[in-house]
């Protein structure tokens, strides 16, 4: 408890001076290298709430809120069973997407976020959700990739969202498979704007060309 604290200090206290930009960049490499290491619910909030400090200290960055919203988005995909909690994980992610919209409505990894939260609305409840947040999560992602066409998050969110459309209505998937594979082998060639920009994805690029039939 008492590092908790001190930790907490700490951030408070490196993101108070005026010159900010190095003491920002360090908090935030810091937490970002704690993704790694989340294996439980727990975890993932504990870092959510991290970079929640970091957005309550530093108020015109979205980077941090941007962090804690998808923190909250993976709590719910993680959390096993109880849709009350997803739906609650989810309303945080919301609040924080909210208030990055009004700092940073030209960024594409926004709506790509965005358009997450979505899917994972969908998730919890698939046959009562499925129209509305496949439609949300569909026109988020259509924004984000008519900001930044070569996004890779926004094409792998989409292809999955496809896949899955697909799969509802007993049709064969594998029809994406070609697209999924173009998307994994060129993922590298696309670069973030800084270290502390999205950079996530790629797994998930590779499982759905793991879960192509020509590669099982």
């Amino acid at each position: 408890m008492k590092n908790t604290f001190l930790s907490i200090a700490i951030i408070f206290l490196a993101l108070s001076g005026k010159s900010q930009s190095k003491e920002f960049a360090g908090a935030m490499g810091e937490a970002l290298g704690q993704y790694a290491s989340c294996k439980t619910v727990a975890d993932m909030q504990a870092l959510g709430n991290r970079f929640g400090l970091i957005a309550n200290a530093e108020k015109s960055e979205w980077l941090p809120l941007y962090y804690h919203s998808h923190c909250y988005i993976l709590m719910s995909f993680m959390e096993p069973t109880d849709a009350k909690k997803k739906d609650e994980y989810l309303d945080e992610a919301e609040k924080s997407i909210e208030k990055i919209l009004a700092l940073a409505p030209n960024e594409a990894e926004v709506y790509v976020l965005q358009g997450f939260c979505y899917t994972a609305r969908l998730v919890v409840n698939p046959m009562e959700r499925g129209q509305k947040y496949s439609m949300l999560s569909s026109q988020s992602l259509g924004k984000a990739l008519a900001m930044e066409p070569g996004n890779p998050r926004a094409k792998v969110l989409k292809l999955q969202n496809d896949m899955g459309t697909a799969r509802f209505f007993g049709n064969d998937p594998s029809e994406y498979c070609g697209q999924a594979k173009e998307l994994l082998a060129k993922w590298d060639d696309f670069k973030p704007k800084s270290p502390l920009y999205p950079n996530w994805g790629k797994d998930q690029a590779e499982g759905l060309v793991k879960g192509c039939p020509e590669t099982k």
